[in-house]
């Protein structure tokens, strides 16, 4: 299985939740717990003094991470915010600005400019919303008040792309959980995943659109991403379709779909009859119709939410109109 962005952050996020009072001490013997893993990872010792001396918990992670949002919005409304004017506009002139760069990037890694523009522009506006955290600090705070051996091997990552020479520390800068630039990678898929694609050996994801694009295409395509296929497509679904047999686990092939009535829209892309796709009713009868593709699950890969995967796509169709 290939390696998950955020390890699937807000799954790590619910699944570590500890109780009140799980914290294994105070925040300066965490620190020291904190240094001693990263000396026996091989971090020089100058490293592992820059990037944690002075360190204190980060009230703004605490305060996030403990009040984070129930996602209990239909499709209707969260696809009414995330694909707003102002958003889909920006991905129209970024899809014209950096044309030739996504065809260099779709010709080196398979990944189609949809889903590039697509993750990019969900992600982080385009770069413009990268996070404003430290994210040594922020990793470190999760780390200590959660008493998470995940937290910490993120920290002690990044201080590895610190010792590498690919960002200096106070490059490092993210989302209060971590995550960095604009793919928004954790430190650890950083290392394994990001790609130099303008050429100075170092991946610089904050503020190189290169180097960003190439990285997404190249976790997208170690995530198993199949070139010539979207990863889903809007349609219209007749009223008196069986739910039972819709949802993203209920494989049939095109042309199933179609003798049950449901219909394709004009400008779909050119997929065979006999091609698997799934077909997810968001908001039940009467709402949005999608068929999914494979691909549909490698952005999941991505971030595993139905939600965030329909609006990549979307977001990827509307910015290449």
């Amino acid at each position: 299985m290939p390696m998950d962005r955020r390890v699937l952050l807000g799954s790590v996020l619910a699944l570590s939740a500890l109780p009140l009072g799980a914290r294994a001490g105070d925040f300066g013997s965490y620190i020291a717990s904190l240094q001693a893993r990263a000396a026996a990872a091989g971090i020089p010792q100058d490293i592992i003094d820059q990037t944690t001396q002075g360190l204190v918990p980060n009230a703004d992670v605490l305060r996030l991470d403990k009040h984070q949002p129930e996602f209990t919005e239909t499709w209707a409304t969260y696809s009414s915010h995330v694909l707003n004017p102002t958003r889909v506009a920006a991905g129209r002139a970024k899809a014209a600005e950096d044309a030739n760069l996504l065809a260099a990037v779709t010709s080196q890694f398979g990944i189609a400019s949809a889903a590039l523009l697509g993750i990019w522009g969900i992600e982080t506006n385009f770069g413009k919303t990268q996070g404003n955290f430290d994210v040594i600090q922020a990793l470190a705070t999760l780390a200590w008040d959660r008493n998470s051996s995940y937290f910490t091997g993120e920290a002690v990552a990044a201080m590895q792309i610190v010792a590498n020479g690919q960002a200096p520390a106070d490059r490092l800068i993210g989302s209060y959980a971590g995550a960095m630039g604009q793919p928004q990678f954790m430190p650890s898929v950083y290392l394994s995943t990001a790609v130099s694609f303008a050429g100075n050996g170092r991946p610089d994801i904050w503020t190189n659109d290169a180097d960003s694009l190439a990285s997404m295409g190249n976790y997208l395509a170690k995530a198993g991403w199949l070139p010539g296929e979207p990863s889903s497509e809007p349609v219209l679904a007749p009223a008196d379709l069986n739910l039972a047999e819709t949802g993203r686990k209920h494989e049939h092939t095109i042309g199933y779909w179609l003798r049950l009535g449901v219909q394709r829209l004009p400008g779909a892309p050119s997929v065979r009859q006999d091609s698997p796709a799934a077909l997810l009713l968001p908001d039940g009868i009467g709402g949005e119709a999608f068929l999914l593709y494979r691909n549909f699950g490698v952005i999941r890969k991505y971030n595993p939410s139905d939600f965030y995967a329909l609006a990549v796509g979307a977001l990827g169709r509307m910015a290449l109109v």
